[in-house]
């Protein structure tokens, strides 16, 4: 909506395209979008506010660790609540830029004081975190400590996984965060019409959950965590491809593409490429969240995808134990299937706009 004239006029057409009375109350309808659009802050500057905050955090934890204010445990563990349950208040009762990122430098800063404190019991510090972070969702519902959280609360499952060794576990949460993207996706409409507190908390929980999903794709290539067992990787990748596969189908009807000829080309093609990659749930992940986006239309996410996509599909390529002819080949191979993709999708799509 760009201004109070297209709010009226929608609502004028959707009294007159309706069989029954619809009365709107067009002062809090107003009010809204007044709210809204005052608090309004671009994702650019919701991401410089975090990064302004780990800085500000960092320089605040040298100045502690200088000063030698790291000896009391204790101290490090209440002064950690203080900095979060402050940050928390000042985010709920001021919307503004600066006052966000002081709330993310202390929030984090808390966050980092509390990890010191329980340093010598590391899953304590996993189910603090978690429980801390839930709260402040609930409590709370700021976007960027919100989004701050989602990643928190991933990370720390994550991490329990990785440092106990549960290879399984970490697999299992892959596939769980794979649905419950596809879910948050497919299913936005419903889930922001809930409630007014799911309508406030779902942009920060997609896009956190989005970063979080392809933050613990990326754990699975790196080198320092290599004794994760890569046989059970072919089970959270069979659940991505099914999801993908479902949302292709989404958009054959999106599309329009009615050819059942046109439907088994574009099934067969899409398994055929993702089939060599099953034992590597990143690509998957990566072209899910791209299909995803695309069919929501989702810009973000969308960006996101195709970095995280080339990131994913180079550290395939590097770590094939194929010979460089053999590489260049699947490369080739790969890139014809997409240019056969996308030549498809842009005819449909330019029919549908001639239409």
């Amino acid at each position: 909506m760009r201004n109070k004239e297209d709010i009226k006029k929608l609502m004028n057409e959707l009294q007159a395209g309706s069989h029954k009375e619809i009365r709107f109350d067009e002062e809090a309808v107003f009010a809204a979008y007044e709210e809204k659009n005052t608090n309004h802050q671009s994702l650019s500057i919701k991401i410089l506010s975090i990064f302004g905050g780990l800085l500000a955090c960092i320089t605040f934890l040298a100045f502690m660790f200088a000063t030698n204010m790291f000896e009391s445990e204790t101290g490090m563990i209440i002064t950690g609540l203080i900095c979060i349950t402050g940050s928390s208040l000042v985010s709920r009762l001021s919307k503004k830029t600066i006052m966000d990122t002081l709330s993310v430098t202390f929030f984090i800063t808390g966050f980092a004081l509390l990890a010191f404190g329980l340093s010598k019991d590391e899953n304590s510090i996993y189910i603090s975190f978690s429980i801390l972070a839930l709260c402040t969702i609930l409590f709370v519902q700021s976007y960027i400590l919100s989004f701050i959280s989602i990643l928190i609360i991933n990370g720390c499952i994550v991490t329990f996984a990785i440092s106990n060794d549960l290879n399984i576990l970490l697999h299992i949460i892959i596939a769980v965060q794979a649905l419950f993207i596809t879910f948050l996706f497919l299913q936005e409409a419903k889930i922001i019409t809930t409630n007014k507190i799911f309508s406030k908390l779902y942009d920060p929980i997609r896009t956190g959950m989005m970063f979080s999903f392809i933050f613990t794709l990326a754990t699975l290539g790196i080198d320092l965590i290599r004794n994760i067992d890569i046989s059970f990787n072919w089970i959270p990748s069979a659940i991505i491809v099914l999801a993908i596969l479902y949302v292709v189908s989404l958009l054959f009807k999106k599309l329009e593409i009615t050819n059942t000829t046109h439907k088994v080309i574009i099934y067969i093609s899409t398994v055929s490429m993702l089939l060599p990659t099953l034992l590597t749930p990143t690509i998957a992940g990566a072209v899910l969240i791209l299909l995803l986006s695309f069919f929501v239309n989702y810009k973000t996410g969308f960006v996101l995808a195709i970095i995280a996509l080339i990131y994913f599909i180079g550290k395939f390529y590097y770590d094939l134990y194929f010979t460089l002819l053999t590489k260049s080949i699947i490369l080739f191979v790969s890139g014809v299937i997409f240019l056969a993709i996308y030549f498809f999708t842009h005819k449909k799509l330019t029919e549908n706009e001639k239409i």
